[in-house]
């Protein structure tokens, strides 16, 4: 199903912005009437995407990212896109939450985390875009 986003944010991809991407996200979610536990859940995961695009996207210089979100069938969608190096987050394995500290690997949490809170996320290369998708349905309760 092709999302048509309400509103858009353009900004470098630069971890400077990230302030002004959580405001941003969480701003929209005010006026949506989000539960609170649901808005927290969206920022860490908009703070781990925004961050993986500022540090990895680019390599030592920096591009640009853009945020998209909708709001439609009980749902928030959210897109990240940037025009680095193709990198599906998607085909990277689980992390072992259950291994001791010192065994477990370096990275892969936040995306674990990405996609035990979100419904459903996707990812695209589309025209030399990265593109993840995401949808979180919006309940009136409050629910992890």
């Amino acid at each position: 199903m092709a999302i048509a986003f309400d509103s858009e944010l353009r900004l470098p991809a630069s971890r400077e912005g990230l302030d002004a991407v959580i405001d941003w996200v969480t701003e929209k979610m005010d006026y949506e009437h989000c539960p609170r536990k649901m808005q927290n859940h969206v920022a860490v995961v908009t703070e781990e995407l925004f961050i993986n695009i500022c540090d990895y996207a680019y390599g030592a210089a920096v591009g640009q990212a853009l945020i998209r979100l909708a709001f439609k069938d009980h749902s928030l969608y959210m897109q990240f896109e940037d025009s680095g190096i193709p990198f599906n987050p998607l085909e990277q394995g689980a992390p072992d939450i259950n291994a001791p500290m010192e065994d477990r690997r370096i990275g892969g949490l936040g995306i674990y985390i990405v996609r035990k809170w979100m419904d459903s996320v996707t990812y695209e290369r589309i025209d030399k875009k990265n593109i993840l998708t995401l949808r979180k349905l919006i309940s009136n309760k409050e629910q992890g």
